[in-house]
C-alpha cells in the first residue's frame, strides 16, 4: 500500500508541477498585488481540486466526464474565465503599474478567482475519474483511496504554488518596475487567453 501511495505521489508531483492555467493565474495575482495575495489564490485553487475531489466521490465528476453537453458548458465557461483575465491583464498594462501593495480597481477576490478558476476546468474532472482510480491503494475503498489521492493532490499543489510563489516574491523590486510590471502584464495576459483559446478548441 505504502508503495503504491508513493508511485501515485509521484505520478501527481509532475502532474503539478506541469505549467498551466492556475499557474498562470498565480502569476498574474503574484506580479499584481504580491504574495499574500497569490497564495490566497493558490489556496482558492486548492480548495478547488477539494470540491472536484467530493463530486468525485459522490459522482457527479463522471457524469460531467461522460456528458459531452455538460463538459462543453464547463469547457466554455472555463475558457471565457481564462480569457476574460488575460484581457484584463493587457488592459492594466496600458493603464500603467500600480503599486504591488494597493489593491487593483475591479479585481474580485483572489481566493474568488482561484477557487473559479480551478473548478471551471473540466480536465480535472476527467483527470480525476480516468487516472486517479488506477493510482489508488488497494487495501481501501475506492472512497478512501480517492480521498487519500485527492487530499495528497491538494497538499502537493499548495506547496508547489506556495513555493513558485515564495520564489517570485523574491524577485518582488524587479516587478515593481513600471517597465516590468507592464512587459510581465502583457506576457501573462497573453498566456492566460492562449490557456482559453486552447480549452476551448481542446476536442477533450
Amino acid at each position: 500500500m505504502w508503495m503504491q501511495t508513493a508511485t501515485a505521489a509521484g505520478v501527481l508531483a509532475l502532474l503539478t508541477i506541469v505549467p498551466g492555467p492556475d499557474m498562470a493565474v498565480v502569476t498574474k495575482r503574484a506580479i499584481a498585488s504580491g504574495r499574500a495575495e497569490a497564495l490566497r489564490t493558490a489556496a482558492g485553487i486548492t480548495t478547488g481540486l477539494l470540491v472536484w475531489g467530493v463530486f468525485t466521490v459522490v459522482g457527479l465528476a463522471a457524469v460531467l466526464a461522460a456528458s459531452a453537453e455538460a463538459y462543453f458548458v464547463v469547457k466554455i465557461l472555463g475558457a471565457a474565465y481564462l480569457a476574460y483575465l488575460g484581457v484584463q491583464a493587457l488592459w492594466q498594462s496600458r493603464k500603467g503599474a500600480p503599486r504591488a501593495e494597493e489593491p487593483r480597481k475591479g479585481d474580485r477576490s483572489p481566493y474568488v478567482s482561484g477557487l473559479v478558476t480551478n473548478v471551471l476546468n473540466p480536465k480535472i474532472a476527467v483527470f480525476y475519474t480516468g487516472l486517479l482510480p488506477t493510482l489508488a491503494p488497494d487495501g481501501l475503498s475506492t472512497a478512501a483511496g480517492m480521498g487519500l489521492l485527492v487530499g495528497l493532490h491538494a497538499v502537493l499543489t499548495m506547496g508547489w504554488l506556495g513555493g513558485y510563489v515564495h520564489v517570485v516574491s523574491r524577485a518582488r523590486s524587479v516587478f515593481e518596475r513600471p517597465r516590468v510590471r507592464r512587459a510581465l502584464d502583457r506576457v501573462t495576459g497573453v498566456v492566460l487567453i492562449g490557456f482559453g483559446v486552447r480549452v476551448a478548441t481542446d476536442a477533450g
